[in-house]
């Protein structure tokens, strides 16, 4: 049974949230609390299996809190957040701070909405409650020295066909679930003269992506900001699909643009990986470079079998340092991935890959 404490200053989405897990099947409610110190104490003494933390509380903000917890009792902590531009911006400073993930909640005050997020709460506890606190208490690493990865103990899978591949031209990562932190192991790690264009999908909402673009840009060497329509992708910039949207691509000339279409609609995610990679491989080929990274289900996995069959390169973040390996397990065991490496050496992998050293 998956032992939740619900942390929330209103007494109505207190209310909503625990009807939500208790009909929930394998679940159950270990207690909640109205503000970020109450929450911090009943962590401690509940130890439950999962925290959901709203993000505007009084006498402890849930930024706060969430470093608490992860200091004091560690557990995973799903955030519940507004959909304002403050609440995603405030959402990704805790995910920083070690939260997991997010759901957004909408308006407070309407019960029909709070309903919405009834299906991605219980999916998103779900999985949380199999992963390992250790991923998001250790936060994003310092940039340390670079160094090739060790092969000996990381690399798996099947190797491509027809030789070694070519430098990418082209640089695309799927991620979902845990993918906010995970970025932060991986794209501040990549150089400004990378040679080839990254290009993110990360399973998120509108305001959201731009918030995450930004924060990642903060801290990368790369240029990062969110996809539009028409966007010319080069070298040392990378972008991130924005929420609602998928991301493709476009050759002008000499010249690779971003687009931005809402369609198709019928695919599981908007963004979706698989859309991405399936673009990506129609306008480079097999100068594609691939990395699909933690998050639930399998979106990807046909996009990955695309790029591999065009000759392109498929890299898989381990099972260990996922938060939810369900992605990332899709294309391994289809025996789509040529490599797997944990998150920590995903960077120099791609920096390998591109004949250009990660950051030290």
């Amino acid at each position: 049974m998956t032992r939740v404490l619900i942390v929330d200053d209103s007494s109505f989405m207190r209310k909503a949230l625990s009807i939500m897990v208790d009909r929930a099947d394998g679940m159950t409610v270990a207690g909640t609390a109205a503000n970020g110190r109450e929450g911090v104490e009943k962590a401690r003494s509940l130890e439950p299996d999962v925290v959901t933390m709203d993000v505007e509380m009084p006498e402890l903000d849930g930024i706060t809190a969430v470093r608490k917890i992860m200091s004091q009792a560690p557990c995973p902590i799903l955030m519940v957040s507004s959909r304002t531009e403050k609440g995603a911006a405030t959402t990704m400073e805790a995910m920083q701070a070690g939260a997991a993930d997010f759901i957004p909640k909408g308006d407070a005050h309407s019960s029909l909405r709070i309903r919405d997020v009834e299906e991605a709460l219980v999916e998103k506890i779900q999985a949380l409650a199999g992963s390992s606190a250790r991923l998001f208490n250790e936060g994003p690493p310092e940039v340390r020295s670079a160094s090739p990865p060790s092969t000996s103990s990381s690399r798996t899978g099947q190797a491509s066909s027809g030789g070694a591949p070519s430098a990418p031209e082209l640089i695309v990562i799927g991620v979902s679930t845990g993918g906010p932190l995970a970025l932060q192991h991986v794209l501040p790690r990549l150089p400004a003269k990378l040679p080839a264009p990254v290009a993110v999908a990360q399973h998120m909402p509108p305001q959201f992506t731009r918030s995450l673009a930004e924060r990642l840009d903060d801290l990368s060497a790369l240029t990062v900001r969110e996809a539009s329509d028409g966007m010319p992708l080069t070298p040392g910039r990378a972008v991130v699909a924005a929420g609602g949207r998928h991301l493709t691509f476009e050759k002008r000339r000499s010249r690779l643009v971003a687009r931005t279409p809402e369609t198709p609609t019928d695919v599981p995610h908007c963004p979706s990986v698989d859309v991405m990679f399936k673009s990506a491989c129609a306008a480079y080929g097999g100068a594609v470079l691939a990395l699909v990274m933690t998050g639930m289900g399998t979106d990807g996995r046909e996009g990955a079998r695309r790029i591999k069959s065009a000759g392109g390169t498929v890299l898989a973040q381990g099972k260990d340092s996922c938060v939810v390996y369900g992605m990332p397990r899709a294309v391994v065991e289809d025996g789509l991935a040529d490599a797997v490496w944990p998150l920590e050496e995903l960077s120099e992998a791609v920096g390998e890959a591109a004949g250009t050293p990660a950051l030290s």
